[in-house]
């Protein structure tokens, strides 16, 4: 059975830091892509950064570069986003897909 599992959204302030993880089982993890979405709503899901298999690619959406970082691990099954910097405007439900697979989501709000 597939799973991709998110944690790490919350609360946090403008200017705060939080790290999503994603926990991911049942397919090969170290051959697929890995992406996060964030989806508000009434708006579509947009892709927010994407890294390949083996680190050796790497994108982010204009609107987070410089703030955001992916990352994966592969030994551990687990795709990484740290985010720096937040903004009112990142507040979303964020995704974690790989191969054909999605998350359940985790909130992110930046508010004070």
């Amino acid at each position: 059975q597939v799973q991709l599992v998110e944690s790490g959204g919350g609360l946090v302030q403008p200017g705060g830091s939080l790290r999503l993880s994603c926990a991911a089982s049942g397919f090969t993890f170290d051959s697929y892509y890995m992406s996060w979405y964030r989806q508000v709503p009434g708006k579509e899901r947009e892709l927010v950064a994407i890294i390949s298999s083996n680190d050796g690619y790497i994108n982010y959406a204009d609107s987070v570069k410089g703030r955001f970082t992916i990352s994966r691990d592969n030994a551990k099954s687990t795709v990484y986003l740290q985010m720096n910097s937040l903004e009112p405007d990142d507040t979303a439900v964020y995704y974690c897909h790989g191969y054909k697979y999605w998350g359940q989501g985790t909130q992110v709000t930046v508010s004070s």
